[in-house]
């Protein structure tokens, strides 16, 4: 599988930073890091290549490479209205435009509350669009007891979005 993720914005990069975490090896990943972002530096492997935000030429911003699923973890209010509008000004945004237009697997995990009438118009907006819009708010049925759990319920719940299979969290009934 070849994942896009970008992390925009400079509060909540520790939920990107886990969503890279746990993925499988077999997911290639194209990570695009914001310049608000600074995680560069943490980041290790092999399956990983990095894009500069800037470069709009990048692979990954055409529909012919073949990104299979794209999340925006997590998503900053200004990416999510550019995406909403249509403005492709970043590599990020013009990512999400692609996985739009091709009909892939989109995932925006909206950080900042309170939400304004706004930030809600345009999350509805994608959501009539099929884009995936998953803040990380925690499900509390999962029983998790530290913040290494929490991440990891969210985590798995992004991925069961995405077809990512996981065992990253207690299931419902189980």
């Amino acid at each position: 599988m070849k994942l896009a993720l970008a992390i925009s914005g400079a509060s909540g990069v520790q939920l990107g930073e886990a969503f890279l975490r746990h993925l499988p090896e077999e997911v290639q990943v194209h990570l695009v890091v914001s310049d608000n972002a600074r995680v560069v530096e943490s980041l290790e492997g092999a399956s990983i290549t990095l894009h500069s935000d800037q470069d709009i030429a990048a692979s990954i911003a055409s529909g012919s490479f073949g990104v299979d699923a794209t999340a925006i973890i997590p998503c900053s209010m200004n990416t999510l209205a550019k995406i909403a509008c249509g403005i492709s000004d970043t590599l990020t945004t013009r990512v999400a435009a692609v996985a739009l237009k091709e009909r892939k697997p989109l995932l925006l995990a909206p950080r900042e509350m309170p939400l304004s009438p706004i930030a809600l118009e345009n999350m509805l907006k994608l959501s009539r669009l099929g884009v995936h819009i998953a803040p990380p708010i925690p499900g509390y049925y999962s029983d998790h007891e530290t913040l290494e759990e929490m991440e990891r319920f969210l985590v798995g719940k992004w991925y069961d979005l995405l077809g990512i299979e996981n065992d990253l969290y207690r299931r419902w009934g189980s």
